[in-house]
């Protein structure tokens, strides 16, 4: 073998399909799980499904699906079983017991963690990956005792810069803590720079959606921010803003933003909560799909529940159909008021997706009258530099500004304004 090549991890996938479910679903769900896994550099040996009434409080799953995962992990020397839902501490501790000692037992959650700590670049993101792993991954890891320090090497252990996750408790609370500390820091930076896109009344545009649907590739095609963007699941894990001038003359901020996924754990979007703030505070909501899945409708709706989640159901949402590239002619369908289909990635739809930006733009901003006493003429620069002048006129009592402004700039300057629209 070549010195280059590198040795994936091989592993076994786990589901469970409860009694009268579709069992299809069920293999839906561990397709996903495959990927998210061979995002993390490892490959799927075999799959293991248990059709099961409830779950083993012990186990989950039953004593002789645990023998039949145990011998093939002994046979096939896999050391790597990766269950499809969360696990307890306990459960971690009993299934590892029972399929070997040397077998690390991990489950969704934590496969997405080590994802995220591949794939974080900032400070605060790696701040944030390091925080979610303390808060989920840590308490699950304490029935190893002095084997925490298996921690650092492989799928489901990984974190910023490899660290070794303390076996003291108190220690781990402190840690948390001072994690917290910096995050709530940085969170007060990033509240400021939004205090300045909201101040430089421009429209906020949110590109969200499930994992791989070709985000970063559509907002590297519209802007050329130079996102990295890979056919992976979690490739853009920080926020990135760009902005961005339309045929009409008017400028936006569009928002790259992290991926959902199914079964998306809840203390993942508490501690990406500042990130994912981005979706809040965005005024227009793009919900990018990858028209070539055939889970395209389930993608959206998982997008639209972790949307509503983070309270933001209220958006304007224009529905965005990507890769239709990969389409042939009669998969693409005619776009409608509040969806179109589009190529990130040789650029076909996008005029269209620009006309819907300014048509939602329009429902945004009005034109307003500001008469400027002659005392404050340097607001009139101001206005400039910001927004869309219409027109200036010097009159006897002030400077008469028509200026296009959003309903929060409206209110900003709602003392100058004068006459209707």
């Amino acid at each position: 073998m070549n010195s280059s090549e590198v040795v994936k991890s091989r592993a076994i996938l786990v589901g469970i399909a409860e009694r009268g479910i579709d069992l299809p679903e069920c293999e839906r769900s561990l397709d996903e799980l495959e990927r998210l896994l061979d995002t993390a550099g490892g490959e799927a040996a075999y799959r293991v499904i248990q059709v099961k009434d409830s779950f083993d409080p012990r186990t989950c799953i039953g004593s002789g699906k645990v023998r039949e995962i145990s011998e093939l992990c002994r046979e096939e020397c896999i050391g790597l079983v990766i269950f499809d839902f969360e696990l307890t501490p306990a459960q971690i501790r009993n299934l590892e017991g029972d399929i070997g000692e040397d077998v690390t037992v991990i489950d969704r959650s934590m496969l997405i963690l080590d994802i995220f700590a591949l794939h974080a670049t900032s400070g605060e993101g790696k701040l944030q990956v390091e925080l979610a792993q303390l808060r989920y991954s840590a308490p699950r890891l304490m029935g190893h005792g002095t084997e925490l320090s298996r921690l650092g090497g492989g799928i489901g252990t990984r974190g910023p810069g490899e660290t070794k996750l303390e076996s003291d408790r108190r220690h781990l609370k402190e840690k948390i803590s001072i994690l917290e500390h910096r995050l709530a820091e940085m969170e007060n930076n990033r509240r400021v720079m939004r205090a300045q896109r909201d101040r430089s009344g421009l429209l906020k545009v949110a590109l969200v959606g499930y994992t791989n649907a070709g985000k970063s590739t559509l907002l590297n095609a519209l802007t050329g921010a130079g996102v990295i963007s890979e056919d992976k699941l979690f490739a853009t894990l920080d926020p990135t803003t760009r902005k961005y001038e339309l045929p009409c003359g008017e400028s936006i901020l569009l928002t790259d933003t992290v991926g959902f996924i199914r079964k998306l754990p809840h203390h993942l979007v508490k501690a990406f909560k500042s990130t994912l703030d981005e979706v809040k505070y965005a005024d227009v909501l793009l919900i990018v799909s990858d028209a070539t899945d055939p889970e395209v409708t389930e993608h959206i709706e998982v997008t639209l529940s972790v949307i509503e989640e983070l309270e933001a159901s209220d958006k304007p949402v224009l529905f965005v159909y990507n890769k239709c590239d990969l389409l042939d002619s009669e998969g693409v369908l005619e776009p409608s008021e509040d969806s179109v289909f589009v190529s990130g990635k040789d650029g076909r739809g996008l005029d269209l997706l620009i006309s819907k930006i300014e048509e939602l733009l329009l429902k945004f901003k009005k034109s307003t009258n500001l008469l400027i006493p002659y005392s404050e003429q340097s607001l009139v620069s101001t206005l400039y530099s910001g927004y869309t002048v219409e027109s200036v006129e010097y009159l006897a009592d002030g400077v008469m500004v028509k200026v296009k402004l959003d309903e929060a700039s409206r209110g900003r300057y709602k003392r100058y304004i004068v006459g209707g629209e």
